[in-house]
């Protein structure tokens, strides 16, 4: 098809459900895309956190060559091998728990709030986050503190009390008779890259303990190395009762994981939850692949010496253009405030070759792949500080 074939292809045929720049790729390689005109661009947001090993890496491609040509699909009231595989090596590398697949971060949530609702008997409200994110499905939309997710699908499913972040005060006053669990993101991805301090998260573990509730983080975005640990929780000094997973994990395959503390994991009993597609055959290969990409390659350790570049050099924009108010974030998930509106930035980057993100209007995200090389961020930064430069007049 021609550009303007696919253009007009996707006007006629799917739902306009998304914000969309005028770009069709074809084709991928670590942190590099090539458009369908052959134009090269840097990719600095590899899908919200998907690509954290960049584009078709080459042990998740033949991990998912091998693999496809044995078996695609089985159903999950039979046992396979990958599945198997992939649970163990979670586990091993977060704490004492049992898994539950799915496809997507929405539905690894949902498990998580159906699970905490079975655990509870009776209890049922979960204390969420204002500015928090945990996906569109009902449930999760309910769940999530932003109203410009929820507007137009009211009635929202009930059981959710939203809250200051980083207030446990906040926290302790909302718990009532009926609550069941905290849930929290430790970074807030779509909130602007805002950061549980290592206090408040303590103290959410203390309360959580005293009052018999579940501590459930959504690491759907910070998670598999994103922060400059396997998962963000690390940093804390703490486990949480409920962990969630995606994104990253399939590398660019569509997975999600409930990890649930070994001792109260099999509350859930056959029948009461299920994803058809959940933990199939390829995905599972595809996740060992990125896994074992991760530790071979030592990209953690690349994340957390590229990260703490990457916020050195954006800090001395801060210093040279006004324009910025703020450089937050840990590892390689970092946000940009400004002081104006971020969207005309994005557009002016993309231009220039440079794939950002603004969310929460002023902030600019900036998510590179865990393997990003020093040359490919001195790329992104003259890029960004040509645009910036353009604005700070």
């Amino acid at each position: 098809m021609k550009k303007q074939e696919v253009f007009q292809s996707y006007k006629e045929n799917i739902m306009p459900t998304y914000s969309k720049a005028p770009l069709i790729f074809v084709k991928g390689k670590g942190s590099r895309l090539w458009d369908i005109q052959n134009r090269e661009y840097l990719d600095f947001f590899p899908g919200w956190g998907v690509g954290n090993l960049g584009h078709c890496h080459p042990k998740v491609v033949s991990a998912v060559r091998e693999q496809i040509s044995k078996l695609i699909f089985i159903p999950n009231n039979y046992y396979h091998i990958q599945q198997a595989k992939l649970a163990e090596e979670i586990v091993l590398r977060s704490y004492p728990a049992k898994v539950f697949f799915c496809n997507s971060g929405a539905e690894a949530n949902e498990a998580a709030i159906k699970f905490s609702r079975k655990f509870g008997k009776g209890r049922c409200e979960i204390i969420t986050f204002e500015n928090s994110f945990h996906g569109r499905t009902m449930a999760t939309v309910s769940a999530t503190g932003q109203k410009k997710y929820q507007e137009g699908f009211e009635p929202l499913v009930p059981g959710f009390k939203s809250v200051k972040f980083n207030d446990i005060d906040a926290v302790r006053n909302a718990v009532n008779e009926k609550t069941v669990a905290v849930m929290l993101e430790l970074i807030q991805g779509e909130g602007g890259i805002n950061v549980a301090t290592k206090d408040f998260v303590l103290g959410l573990r203390m309360l959580c303990d005293e009052k018999n509730l579940l501590l459930i983080i959504d690491e759907v975005q910070t998670g598999i190395g994103r922060t400059g640990k396997l998962f963000a929780y690390q940093h804390y000094g703490m486990a949480p009762d409920i962990l969630t997973l995606a994104k990253a994990l399939g590398g660019g395959l569509p997975i999600g994981v409930m990890v649930v503390k070994k001792e109260i994991a099999d509350i859930l009993q056959p029948g009461m939850h299920a994803s058809t597609f959940g933990g199939g055959p390829v995905v599972c290969r595809a996740a060992l692949g990125v896994l074992e990409a991760i530790e071979k390659e030592k990209l953690l350790l690349n994340a957390q010496e590229k990260g703490a570049y990457l916020f050195e050099k954006l800090n001395l924009l801060k210093d040279k253009y006004p324009v910025i108010k703020e450089v937050r974030g840990l590892g390689l998930m970092i946000g940009v405030e400004l002081n104006i509106s971020g969207k005309i930035i994005v557009e002016k980057c993309l231009e220039k070759g440079l794939l950002i993100n603004c969310t929460h209007d002023t902030v600019l995200r900036l998510m590179p792949a865990l393997n990003i090389t020093g040359r490919e961020i001195n790329a992104a930064l003259q890029i960004l500080d040509e645009v910036l430069k353009e604005y700070s007049g």
